[in-house]
């Protein structure tokens, strides 16, 4: 639980996103759906907060989450390169799956395909990380959180860092969906989606 707030943002859609490819750590930059959701994003903000310039401005350094935070900020009347980056706050790698949808894999390995399905949570890719590893990388960041942040990230890292904030079981919080048209307000145990 968490007395900072946090305001969590998913980066804007890919092309990758739109046929469901992993991405990962792979630096793929947003199409036009996902400028027009950082847009949305950035007014959802705008009309929900009172005054979020003291707030600490923090993003993934992966392309798509850049370019959502400069939409985000830009939507703000901020200047759009006034955040920072961390890398903890990267993608789980995918490894060698980067790349490949979940029927290709199904059909190029299916009995790792099927141990992925049937535990999410530590899971781990040839080369890459599992959702457990990614939550001990994004908590190492949280833990140095003493100010108010609003953060863009990735759908991973919402997931992981929703499930240590809400006390949300871990395969139930990596299974659900995290979208992308949407911002995250965590605060004292609480969530709530504007």
């Amino acid at each position: 639980m968490t007395h900072i707030p946090i305001v969590f943002i998913r980066h804007g859609e890919t092309d990758w996103n739109a046929v469901g490819r992993l991405q990962g750590h792979r630096d793929i930059p947003l199409n036009d759906r996902g400028r027009g959701q950082a847009r949305r994003n950035g007014r959802a903000i705008a009309e929900s907060f009172l005054d979020i310039g003291n707030f600490d401005f923090v993003a993934s350094p992966l392309v798509r989450a850049r370019e959502t935070m400069e939409i985000v900020r830009t939507s703000l009347n901020l200047e759009p390169a006034g955040y920072r980056l961390d890398d903890r706050l990267k993608e789980v790698h995918h490894g060698a799956w980067e790349g490949f949808t979940d029927e290709e894999l199904a059909e190029h390995d299916p009995h790792a395909a099927a141990r992925r399905r049937s535990d999410l949570w530590h899971f781990i890719p040839s080369g890459g990380e599992s959702y457990e590893l990614l939550s001990e990388r994004v908590w190492g960041w949280f833990a140095t959180l003493d100010h108010p942040a609003v953060v863009v990230a990735h759908g991973g890292v919402g997931r992981v860092l929703r499930r240590r904030i809400l006390d949300i079981d871990p395969h139930v919080a990596v299974a659900e969906v995290f979208p992308q048209d949407k911002v995250f307000h965590w605060q004292d145990g609480t969530e709530t989606v504007i």
